[in-house]
C-alpha cells in the first residue's frame, strides 16, 4: 500500500523547480561577479561601487543571510533579459556592468 505524502511533503515537492532555478542562478552570477572584477583588474581600473555591492552579494553568498533577496533578483534578470538588446562582443562588458548596477539599485529598493 502506497503512503501519501503530508502537506508538508507535497509542498517541498513542488518547490523543488523553483529552488532548482535559483541555486542555478546564484552559481551563474556567482561566475559572472567573477569575470567582472576580474575584468577591472586587467584593465586596472577601480571598480565603481555599485557594480562591487553587487558582485559582492553573489562572492560572499549574502543572498543566503537575507531571505527574498536571490528572488528579487532573479525575477529582475528575467525582465532584463526580455527586454535586453542583443549582446555582441562589443557591448557585453557594458551589458554585465549594467546589469550588476540594476542588481544594486533593486537590492536597495528591496530593502536589502
Amino acid at each position: 500500500m502506497k503512503r501519501r505524502r503530508t502537506p508538508e511533503e507535497r509542498y517541498k515537492y513542488s518547490i523543488r523547480k523553483q529552488q532548482r532555478a535559483l541555486e542555478d542562478f546564484a552559481e551563474h552570477e556567482f561566475d559572472w561577479a567573477k569575470d567582472l572584477m576580474l575584468w577591472y583588474k586587467l584593465k586596472k581600473v577601480e571598480m565603481p561601487i555599485d557594480e562591487y555591492r553587487a558582485c559582492a552579494f553573489f562572492l560572499n553568498k549574502e543572498y543566503r543571510n537575507k531571505p527574498g533577496s536571490l528572488t528579487l533578483l532573479y525575477e529582475m534578470n528575467i525582465r532584463f533579459h526580455a527586454e535586453l538588446t542583443e549582446v555582441s562582443r562589443e557591448n557585453a562588458f557594458d551589458i554585465l556592468r549594467w546589469q550588476f548596477k540594476s542588481y544594486t539599485k533593486t537590492l536597495e529598493k528591496g530593502g536589502y
